[in-house]
């Protein structure tokens, strides 16, 4: 038996992958670039979120140096006239330096949480030198190891770099890059501010007998300077603030100026109510003209001007600054804050929207592969269905069906989608309908050749009847026996011309159209069929047990008997009988065995012949070598019948197997059959299946 090469294959090749594996490796490559587009615009918001809360770092920084500075030089303001005084033990003094180291420590936390960038790091270098110098300051202040105006001036030291910092405010974001400039020109205008405070107190309260020559005259000069400077700061935080930030501080500084009129009304009311005499201060612009002017502490006094009054004026313009420079700091961390917030939301968001784009492409992309792959193994499985069960069931069924009645509808693959696989679907029914109707042909084809033949041999049959009919008249008036042989040898021929029109109408499908109303015995059966024989003297008959075939099967099994009994005289030596012997069965089955001496076959052969009696096939021109094999095994299957070959027992010959049911045997009603009985049937089965099994075993 040949077979189809089957195509080679590469395990691993591309064109191997299944239709989802491809339909994926097609679309990884998009979302791939859509994963790597949105990891790009995910890292840009992320390093927009570090950068946002860089900025929310430097603004904390920010804010802890402006108060650090802040403090810092309010520890110097305050400590003017209890150091002067010679009070080194000062209450006053010891808190405002408590304040600033807890500021100093709060800065350095600060310190630790910024972003290390070059810029922060050189001016945290620069507070750094300047704290080393604090220690000193303090211990020297006001000495004459530290005059007056250095105490005052050394303190800028620590409080310059820390105001500096603030131009680093805004890191990273455009948005707030004005609040450094803005926040450094307040923190100056608030330095020279402390500074007029500082050195005017000083001015007001130092012994000015025990002064350096020229110390009065610096003194006087660095008042000037400072105030001076003081409107330059104003002036700069003009040009950088917005219109809301210098609104602020014009309010802050008139809260300023209307909180010290209140004040020295409070004062003039107390020094009234006690019975004193009470000099209104001046103005801040008209006090500090007349300190610069070099007057002395009393003729200052007469005026006014007293150290208490400029310290608690001044002191209001440095709150003023101060309340303005807490509110700018305050506003770009919060407003850093608020930034970072956005950036972090802002890269959440563009996280799970990458994420989730990604998940819903690949969720997609699995969607349609299965789809698709479901698709294509329902209709493989459909193809494989129709080739290997349905075709080949409808067309068997074809075979048998009665022409005319033949239907060559098909149930269609239960794909319903209008795509390509769908496509594919519709053309394999209608590949499928094809092959119905191609086969429907064919059995009507075959129907009208069974006609043809079917007509050829009851033709045939009517004139073989008549010449019957006249051998058997000639044979009634024949009286010399060589002439008498001659026309039993006439009515052999002419019977055995008979039953090969009778197997055409059995290849055509007919049914015998007379048939025996009677049951008759087994044996007259036997007989019959070897009456049909050409060489029926060969033919021993034995142990045939009393059974009765029913009238409808008798002609059937006449004809099913004598071809076999042909086929076995005909294949063994002229010398040599042919044995037919018959077993009644328990369950009322009959065994008929007919045993040959002749040249035998081969085993797949016999296989073969096996296989077609079981199952006859359809009628084509192969038959014509084994037509009365084929006849019988058309017969057999009309009664249930089954007939099988095998080996002899004795190695030489064949012995052929016919197993009639009880459906046409009739035999007396007996008991139940007893365990022997019934082993008895089990084993004369067991020689058609040992048969079979033979038989389909390979030489």
């Amino acid at each position: 038996m040949s077979h189809t090469p089957t195509p080679s294959r590469r395990r691993f090749g591309a064109r191997n992958l299944r239709v989802a594996q491809k339909l994926q490796a097609i679309l990884l490559i998009p979302v791939l670039v859509a994963l790597a587009l949105g990891g790009v615009r995910v890292k840009r918001t992320v390093d927009t979120w570090q950068t946002a809360e860089d900025a929310v770092r430097v603004a904390e920084l920010v804010q802890a140096a402006n108060k650090y500075a802040s403090d810092a030089i309010n520890e110097r303001d305050v400590s003017v006239i209890p150091l002067v005084k010679g009070d080194r033990h000062s209450a006053t003094v010891a808190k405002a330096r408590r304040i600033t180291d807890e500021d100093a420590k709060k800065f350095d936390a600060a310190v630790k949480r910024m972003p290390r960038t070059a810029g922060l790091e050189r001016r945290i270098k620069l507070v750094r030198q300047g704290e080393k110098q604090l220690a000193a300051v303090r211990a020297n202040a006001f000495t004459p190891r530290l005059t007056g105006v250095q105490t005052e001036e050394s303190y800028h030291a620590v409080q310059h770099p820390l105001m500096e910092i603030s131009n680093e405010l805004g890191f990273g974001i455009t948005s707030q890059s004005s609040y450094g400039r803005t926040l450094y020109a307040v923190s100056l205008t608030q330095a020279a501010e402390s500074l007029i405070r500082a050195i005017g107190t000083h001015l007001l309260v130092e012994d000015r007998s025990k002064l350096a020559k020229g110390e009065l005259q610096s003194q006087l000069g660095s008042f000037s300077s400072y105030v001076y400077l003081e409107q330059i700061g104003l002036r700069e935080y003009a040009g950088f603030a917005g219109t809301a930030e210098t609104t602020r501080l014009r309010e802050a500084l008139e809260a300023a100026r209307k909180k010290g009129q209140q004040l020295a009304s409070q004062a003039r009311t107390q020094a009234e109510a006690a019975g004193q005499t009470f000099a209104a201060p001046p103005d801040l612009e008209t006090m500090t003209r007349a300190i610069a002017s070099g007057a002395t502490a009393a003729q200052l006094a007469k005026k006014g001007i007293t150290p208490e009054a400029f310290f608690a004026a001044y002191t209001l313009g440095f709150d003023a600054y101060r309340s303005v420079e807490v509110y700018l700091t305050d506003t770009a961390l919060a407003k850093a804050h608020t930034i970072a917030d956005n950036a972090r939301n802002d890269a959440i968001l563009n996280a799970a929207l990458v994420l989730a784009a990604v998940l819903a492409a690949f969720l997609l992309a699995n969607s349609v592969a299965r789809t698709m792959s479901t698709s294509m193994r329902r209709l493989s499985a459909s193809a494989h269905e129709i080739a290997a069960q349905r075709l080949p069931a409808r067309l068997t069924q074809l075979t048998r069906a009665i022409p005319g009645r033949v239907e060559n509808d098909v149930e269609p693959i239960p794909i319903t989608t209008t795509d390509e696989i769908g496509e594919v679907a519709r053309a394999f029914d209608h590949v499928h309908r094809e092959a119905v109707r191609l086969a429907a042909e064919q059995a009507l084809l075959r129907a009208n050749i069974n006609t043809i033949f079917s007509n050829l041999a009851r033709r045939s049959q009517s004139l073989i009847e008549r010449q019957l009919s006249m051998i058997t008249d000639l044979e009634g008036k024949e009286a010399d026996p060589d002439q008498l042989e001659n026309l039993f040898q006439l009515d052999h021929l002419a019977t055995r011309v008979r039953r090969n029109g009778e197997n055409l109408l059995v290849l055509s499908g007919e049914v015998p159209a007379q048939q025996w109303d009677q049951p008759l015995p087994l044996v007259d059966v036997i007989r019959a069929a070897v009456s049909e024989v050409e060489q029926y003297e060969r033919i021993q008959i034995a142990g045939v047990p009393e059974t009765q075939i029913d009238g409808r099967a008798v002609n059937d099994l006449v004809h099913l008997l004598a071809e076999l009994l042909e086929n076995a005289t005909t294949f063994s030596s002229p010398l040599v009988p042919v044995h037919v012997t018959a077993t009644r069965l328990p369950d009322g089955r009959i065994m008929l065995e007919i045993h040959d001496r002749g040249i035998g076959m081969p085993p797949e052969e016999l296989a073969e012949i096996n296989r077609n009696l079981a199952e006859p096939p359809i009628v084509d021109a192969s038959i014509s070598q084994r037509m009365g094999l084929f006849v019988v095994g058309r017969l057999a299957d009309r009664h249930g019948i089954r007939a099988q070959l095998r080996p002899a027992d004795e190695g030489q010959g064949t012995t052929t197997l016919v197993m009639l049911p009880d459906t046409i045997t009739h035999r007396a009603a007996t008991a139940e059959p007893d365990p022997d009985t019934m082993a008895l049937v089990a084993f004369v089965d067991s020689r058609f299946t040992e048969a079979t099994t033979w038989t389909d075993e390979p030489n």
